[in-house]
């Protein structure tokens, strides 16, 4: 009998042990500086891509229109999937972070070229703020079978 626990706990073990070599942080530009987090993680078939906003890498600041802003943020997520082998038609749920309600409309008539159906399950908030002056953050998880 305790031969038998010793090698379930092994096996227990083995287990976690390989899910978290299976952990890998993607970094689509390898000279960005860096940051207190990753940009994704990607474990085993599953990419968690952290919260994005409009910036506009190649000007630097946050496009004035609210739309473009929406294209943005969806833009600079794509380069994340890409860079994990990934695209939109791979994402399964996503979180968007509005500071404003009244956006939500205008949101989505861009959000719905992005994603093709089927869409992938959706959680829409309103929060007080964003960093600097963002109107929107956008969270992805994909899933791909390995």
């Amino acid at each position: 009998m305790k031969m038998l626990k010793t090698l379930a706990s092994l096996a227990v073990f083995s287990v976690l042990a390989l899910a978290a070599s299976d952990k890998k942080a993607i970094k689509p530009d390898p000279n960005a500086p860096p940051m207190p987090f990753s940009q994704a993680i990607q474990a085993g078939g599953t990419l968690y891509v952290a919260g994005q906003t409009g910036r506009d890498p190649k000007i630097g600041r946050i496009p004035d229109s609210f739309e473009d802003e929406v294209s943005q943020t969806l833009e600079n997520i794509g380069v994340i999937l890409k860079a994990a082998g990934y695209g939109f038609e791979d994402a399964v749920a996503v979180q968007v972070y509005l500071t404003d309600m009244e956006l939500f409309g205008r949101m989505n008539s861009v959000y719905t070229k992005f994603f093709p159906e089927p869409r992938p399950a959706r959680t829409t908030v309103g929060v007080a703020k964003l960093v600097g002056t963002a109107k929107i953050e956008i969270t992805v998880t994909a899933w791909k079978k390995q």
